[in-house]
């Protein structure tokens, strides 16, 4: 799976692309994306443009796109600009790091750099989402805002990942993390996984999506276990290589009948598998979908590099 289109509609509102469209709606009124392209203006002097221009005081939602890359002349770190900008921005509830496609650049060469001065320049953040792993950090963070977080990644830091088990996110509602393949940085182990697993920091988390692991099995066998699972309504392990042993281990674990949905799409299920979920969960929309050839011996996640 890849990325090729830009997001169109973030944070409940249309996505106004600030360097290419001509015809600005009301500052409120929009999403507003912030980009530069490869060899075209400086990231940091498009948002200093943003800045003079547009009346960032009524902005709710912002989605920042291509900022440059190391070997580019116009690269910026989209986070040295945002946070001393903070107080421009104080109805800001939604904001999304990487809105960047595949011609622009493969999701784990997006390089980005320690994102916990964002959550905390940005206590009022309803919303987070970041695209992209490579030089991710994280540093624990306490939010009694946030109530949606979102990683996407090919390789997601074992570091990143025990930094989202030790934040304190009382009122977190979804959680989405794609933890990849370690060629591309996802190193994570389903024991980095236990502070998220035991639920005590995620009261209201109502959604968790584990997905893209390239260890979908063991990841897997440690949520049929995992405490948080009990108040989830969605499930996400779609994305991995996730095989009839892991799915064993699903259905050998704690009831899963609660569910509102389960999504186990692009996996490595045999025929008898795929039916015996179905089976064993009747009242659960359940997604097999992209049932992937399980001829070869190599088992690919859905998005890597």
């Amino acid at each position: 799976m890849t990325i090729h289109e830009y997001l169109s509609e973030y944070g409940g509102l249309p996505v106004f692309d600030f360097a290419r469209e001509e015809e600005r709606p009301e500052a409120g009124a929009a999403a507003w994306r912030i980009a530069t392209e490869f060899e075209g203006e400086h990231f940091g002097e498009v948002f200093a443009r943003f800045l003079r221009e547009v009346e960032t005081t009524r902005v709710t939602a912002l989605v920042i796109g291509y900022w440059g890359a190391s070997y580019d002349d116009n690269t910026a770190d989209p986070v040295e600009l945002l946070v001393p900008a903070a107080d421009r921005f104080p109805a800001l509830r939604s904001l999304f790091l990487g809105d960047i496609v595949m011609e622009e650049s493969e999701i784990s060469w997006i390089e980005h750099s320690d994102i916990t001065p964002l959550l905390e320049a940005f206590p009022l953040l309803e919303r987070f989402e970041v695209r992209g792993g490579t030089g991710l950090r994280l540093n624990p963070v306490k939010s009694t805002a946030l109530r949606v977080l979102r990683m996407e990644t090919g390789g997601l830091p074992r570091e990143v990942v025990r930094g989202v088990g030790e934040c304190d996110l009382p009122n977190l509602e979804r959680l989405d993390l794609w933890l990849g393949v370690p060629d591309y940085g996802g190193n994570a182990t389903a024991a980095d996984l236990a502070p998220i697993l035991g639920g005590e920091r995620l009261p209201a988390l109502r959604h968790l999506a584990l997905a893209d692991a390239g260890i979908q099995d063991e990841v897997a066998a440690a949520v049929a276990g995992a405490p948080v699972v009990a108040r989830l309504e969605t499930l996400d392990l779609s994305m991995g290589a996730l095989t009839d042993e892991g799915a064993e281990a699903l259905l050998s674990g704690q009831p899963l009948t609660h569910l509102k949905r389960l999504d186990l799409s692009h996996h490595y299920l045999s025929e008898e598998m795929m039916r015996r979920v179905r089976a064993a969960l009747p009242g659960v929309e359940i997604d097999l979908s992209d049932r992937q050839d399980q001829r070869g011996r190599w088992r690919f996640v859905a998005v890597s590099e």
